[in-house]
């Protein structure tokens, strides 16, 4: 393996290298981009991280798809909808995500927007991401009734689970820098305590650069990987998301 030096000077340029503008174009993150609202962008991200299963192209369409059924604006569709608008999503689907679980959803944005002013406060409960996540699973599944086929969808630590879109969704919300890819809109959350999102793309890279030893990809792997971003940047870790991601799906053959 190359030496620490080295392999942080070479995160460091790919960070700069698809850390850019152009990268909104071709990614899920350009959902919430197309709000100013804070609640649209929170809503619209949530729904495009859940959503980030499969092709990227895919994804973004089916996203357009469900943003218009809301009108292009969630927050309001959230609180004032009527039966009648919640007829419209029932053919809605994305994999196995269908009407079902887009309705519960709904459901649980409308009783929480109804006493909160932003997402944020269902993830500020507890320290360290390991718990806030976990809270936050209580949290949105703490509705009467909901559909137990739901559960898969959001993911929790409690079931071992890496929680790749809910990382990447934090990462989204609790980011900044001067590129202006991630929004960094909740100041609750540091940056230093995010957890880095760990897809197809990100292991493979990650395991190339011996950046994670654990066979299985779980939570713990997800500390594993963000623990070995830490000694690159203790402040920012996660910004190497884009480094590892950007490698994995445009030049994985930089690393052979």
């Amino acid at each position: 393996m190359k030496d620490q030096a080295w392999l942080k000077a070479f995160l460091d340029e790919k960070v700069d290298q698809y850390n850019r503008k152009g990268f909104i174009d071709h990614d899920p993150i350009q959902i919430p981009h197309q709000f100013k609202k804070l609640q649209d962008i929170e809503i619209s991200a949530f729904f495009a991280s859940t959503l980030a299963w499969g092709q990227r192209k895919t994804i973004i369409a089916k996203c357009q798809e469900l943003m218009a059924l809301m009108s292009n604006a969630p927050h309001d569709f959230v609180l004032h909808h009527t039966t009648r608008d919640l007829k419209k999503l029932t053919d809605f689907k994305h994999r196995t995500f269908n009407a079902t679980d887009l309705l519960y959803f709904i459901q649980f944005f409308k009783e929480f927007y109804s006493k909160h002013p932003s997402l944020e406060s269902a993830f500020k409960a507890q320290t360290g991401m390991k718990h806030r996540i976990a809270s936050f699973h209580e949290t949105f599944f703490s509705l009467p009734d909901f559909p137990s086929r739901t559960i898969k969808h959001v993911a929790t630590p409690e079931r071992k689970s890496a929680c790749k879109r809910i990382n990447m969704f934090l990462r989204w919300m609790v980011r900044t820098d001067k590129r202006g890819i991630d929004f960094g809109l909740w100041k609750q959350i540091k940056p230093s305590e995010l957890i880095c999102p760990i897809d197809l793309h990100v292991e493979r890279v990650a395991r190339k650069l011996k950046l994670i030893k654990r066979k299985q990809v779980d939570w713990e792997t997800a500390e594993e990987l963000t623990a070995s971003l830490r000694k690159f940047d203790p402040n920012d870790p996660v910004k190497y998301d884009f480094a590892l991601f950007g490698i994995g799906v445009n030049d994985p053959s930089i690393l052979k």
